[in-house]
């Protein structure tokens, strides 16, 4: 049982990306299934954890802690696993793991998802929690259309109980007002309302003087209120994450705001009726338990024959149905005819992006992530060098983001491959992004990147190479990479010639595939990478490596 002292929502912040926890739960089943959850099994599994693909981490300092963070939060928290009395997959853990509409599980399991409960029992110091969180914050944004990250943050983790939820409502809206009568500068205006709310929200606390947090020994309210108002961010960001992965909602990268995805407002609506707001089961675990493992709780339009038949017929009418098809064929119907859909969008962007179409709009992206102005940052990397890719070049480019069902980018890669491969007939290239900096970067990314590479080798039995992409390179990747190109490793496949690249430079090789009179053709990619064993065979070091290809790659159509 984990005990919460928040004084707003409490949202589940790990995984951060949800469909993360897939595979991750899926090992744990099949190497622990029916073993106790104890310090030696934590251990256990960060260490088969840490040889996976899609690993991103260390977990060394404390493999227990890391296992337990890993599993006992969202895993636990939204019924699919159990810990005790041994390790298992719950009925929705299985559906997650097998069924194609993994949108539709995530749903069900977000929307039971309640505060308190026997899995989260709040302290003295916490607030009198009365919610479904998820629930509440899905009716917030129906109410409203459309509600921003600070809406969120300011606001709708004040929700604590569905009784409050008029209140809430009362106070986004005179916050509208006030912001459009402020002179304030939009920065200056949420900076000064936001600590004027934690101010309220953190009254007690202030007022008695416990402005200490765990993290500091600072005492100060301005450490305390600093504190605070991180933790806000990050609850807000893993809400609008957790809630994307239903496939129900919209994110503006740029307006950084959320909204019901308009085809999809009569499935919210339904269940909006239809979901009982009361926390239930709060002091019983066995059937709190067996609730959040049931796979027909909370009932949705798409469980409703009658309604998933008209949407069929609304959103497809030429595909022929009837009622005497089982609800299971009914949703694999409309599954398969929605990805068809996703597929044709697509398609047709990649056809726009080839002929140079969406050149400005990719240029405007990647200076908007280097300014930091996109919501998730990181998904929009990896998507924009996607879309860079498609046009840079011939070749089957494939990004393994998760797209929603109207071809707009929803997550990031799981992680047991690539974030963007590249299939060129004779030869094949992986492309990996990021947006850490520092020696992070070197920690998270570096030998993952040699493990998918290995990877793509392997499963293409082609000669490869890599591309990996941030906005600063750091001097451990640097190093990394210079060693790998001359080590025959044959847990890597050989040789890897990974070239990192600062994204200033990456982005004048699309200008340059722009500007220049002809169309590149793989041949130019592979001998840039070629140009690098050269260039790394005769180097002195990585410092004059890294320097002269750099070079080559401000010049790799001359």
């Amino acid at each position: 049982m984990a005990r919460i002292e928040s004084k707003v929502l409490f949202i589940t912040t790990s995984p951060r990306t949800p469909f993360r926890m897939i595979p991750e739960i899926e090992l744990l089943n099949t190497h622990f299934s029916g073993q106790n959850w104890n310090t030696e099994t934590q251990i256990a599994f960060m260490q088969l954890l840490r040889e996976e693909n899609y690993f991103y981490g260390e977990g060394a300092n404390d493999p227990a802690f890391s296992a337990r963070d890993r599993i006992n939060r969202a895993p636990k928290a939204l019924g699919f696993v159990t810990l005790s009395p041994v390790i298992n997959l719950t009925e929705a853990g299985k559906e997650l793991i097998q069924t194609k509409r993994k949108e539709e599980i995530f749903l069900r399991q977000l929307l039971k998802f309640q505060l308190p409960s026997p899995y989260h029992n709040p302290t003295d110091k916490a607030a009198a929690f009365w919610a479904k969180p998820y629930l509440e914050i899905f009716r917030l944004i129906r109410h409203f259309g459309s509600l921003n990250f600070d809406e969120i943050m300011l606001f709708g983790l004040q929700l604590i109980d569905y009784r409050i939820f008029e209140n809430v409502v009362a106070k986004i809206e005179q916050f509208r007002i006030t912001k459009a009568q402020t002179k304030q500068n939009y920065k200056s205006f949420i900076g000064e309302y936001l600590l004027e709310e934690l101010k309220i929200i953190y009254s007690e606390e202030i007022l008695s003087g416990s402005t200490q947090t765990r993290e500091s020994n600072d005492t100060s309210l301005a450490k305390f209120l600093q504190t605070k108002a991180s933790n806000l961010r990050d609850y807000s960001d893993a809400l609008f994450r957790y809630l994307r992965a239903t496939g129900l909602v919209n994110i503006s990268h740029i307006g950084k705001s959320i909204s019901i995805v308009p085809e999809k407002v009569l499935e919210v609506d339904y269940f909006l009726k239809h979901t009982d707001r009361e926390p239930c089961f709060v002091n019983d675990e066995k059937q709190y338990a067996k609730y959040l493992a049931n796979l027909e709780a909370p009932q949705l339009l798409t469980d409703d024959k009658i309604l998933l038949l008209n949407k069929i017929q609304n959103e497809f009418p030429y595909i022929k149905v009837d009622s005497s098809f089982t609800l299971s064929k009914l949703k694999d119907i409309l599954y398969d005819e929605i990805n068809i859909r996703k597929e044709t969008i697509i398609n047709e962007q990649i056809t726009a992006i080839k002929d140079y179409h969406l050149y400005d709009d990719i240029n405007v992206t990647f200076n908007q992530i280097v300014d930091r102005t996109l919501y998730d940052a990181p998904l929009m990397l990896e998507w924009n060098t996607w879309r860079a890719m498609t046009m840079l070049d011939g070749g089957q480019v494939t990004a393994n983001l998760k797209f929603d069902d109207f071809g707009n980018p929803m997550s990031t890669a799981q992680g047991n491959m690539a974030d963007i491969v590249c299939d060129y007939g004779d030869f094949g290239l992986t492309v990996e992004v990021t947006m850490q900096t520092g020696q992070r970067q070197y920690e998270m990314e570096g030998e993952l990147v040699s493990r998918h590479l290995a990877k793509w080798k392997k499963e293409t039995g082609k000669p490869s190479y890599c591309l990996f992409i941030a906005p600063n390179i750091n001097e451990a990747c640097i190093a990394h990479f210079y060693a790998l190109h001359k080590m025959n490793i044959s847990y890597y496949g050989g040789i890897s010639t990974i070239v990192p690249l600062p994204l200033s430079i990456f982005q004048k090789m699309v200008e340059d595939s722009y500007k220049v009179a002809y169309t590149p053709q793989p041949q130019h990619v592979k001998r840039f990478f070629e140009r690098s064993n050269e260039i790394a065979a005769r180097s002195s070091d990585e410092s004059a490596w890294y320097q002269e290809i750099t070079n080559e790659a401000l010049n790799w159509l001359r």
